[in-house]
């Protein structure tokens, strides 16, 4: 599969970040093979026994806001593919080991990862209407990817941050998928340009 490194906000997963952490390691994949970085806004007790259990590396950025912290982890990291937690919510161990033989692939841009696969209905919405998108568990992102459209705006609040980025996702021609379900079944149709797009979203990058 292409390299991977996982990011894992302590503020953003909360007291559910040990069961994040224990999900991705529990994947079956040897640990050198998937560094997790963990950022925060403050160094803590338990991040260093975190630390030594998951084999996990903190970046304490105390005066960044999300979309900073990610930036920062994102440019710290030299992986092909970056798997950022987005909810407090972690996901099936199961789920992790299914989804990596997907990554080793260059016909998508994007996975948007999550446990249950959206309805038409959903699906629809979530292209017409900016509040209809639903943060997904995880996000998947080639790096390349993420630079083209700017990374995450270091400006917003915590949750405008995702939502921003996830619109620009959806307006831009990203190769995306949607990777859910306890059966992991794929959406057949790759997110693109031609597609409706949230009202004031352009397709468009930030500089």
């Amino acid at each position: 599969m292409g390299s991977v490194c996982f990011i894992v906000d302590a503020m953003v997963t909360g007291e559910m970040l040990p069961r994040h952490l224990k999900s991705i390691r529990e994947s079956g994949v040897a640990d050198h093979l998937l560094p997790i970085l963990v950022t925060a806004t403050q160094a803590q007790a338990r991040l260093s026994a975190i630390e030594q259990r998951y084999h996990t590396h903190s970046l304490i950025t105390p005066t960044r806001t999300l979309g900073a912290r990610l930036n920062k982890a994102a440019f710290a990291s030299q992986a092909e593919w970056l798997i950022i937690a987005l909810q407090k919510k972690p996901l099936p161990a199961a789920l992790w080991g299914a989804l990596y033989p997907q990554l080793n692939t260059y016909t998508l841009d994007a996975l948007i990862i999550g446990l249950t696969r959206p309805s038409l209905s959903e699906r629809i919405l979530r292209r017409l209407l900016a509040s209809a998108l639903i943060l997904p568990p995880y996000i998947a992102v080639r790096r390349v990817w993420l630079e083209r459209l700017g990374g995450f705006d270091p400006e917003l609040g915590d949750d405008s941050t995702i939502v921003d980025f996830l619109q620009r996702l959806h307006a831009c021609p990203t190769r995306l998928k949607t990777y859910s379900g306890h059966l992991l079944s794929q959406m057949d149709d790759p997110d693109d340009c031609s597609l409706p797009t949230p009202p004031g979203a352009a397709c468009t990058t930030r500089p």
